[in-house]
C-alpha cells in the first residue's frame, strides 16, 4: 500500500511539474482590486501549493476532532 501511495505521488508530481514548465506565458490576475502580471507557471504553482497546504490542514483538523470523539 505505501509502495502504491509513493508510485501515486511520484507520478502526480511528475504530471504537475511537466504542466507548471509548460506554462510560462505571463498572465494578468485580477483579485479584488488588485491587477498582478506573472507567469502562469507561477500562479499554478503558487494554487498547488495552496492546495496542498489547504489539504494538510483539513487532514489534521479532522484527525484532531476523530481523535476526542474516541475519548
Amino acid at each position: 500500500m505505501n509502495r502504491a501511495k509513493l508510485i501515486g505521488a511520484l507520478a502526480a508530481a511528475a504530471l504537475s511539474l511537466i504542466v507548471i514548465l509548460q506554462n510560462t506565458q505571463t498572465v494578468e490576475t485580477r483579485f479584488f482590486f488588485f491587477k498582478v502580471a506573472m507567469p502562469n507557471a507561477i500562479l499554478i504553482a503558487l494554487a498547488l501549493l495552496i492546495g496542498i497546504f489547504m489539504g494538510i490542514l483539513f487532514s489534521l483538523i479532522m484527525s484532531k476532532n476523530r481523535s476526542q470523539k474516541k475519548k
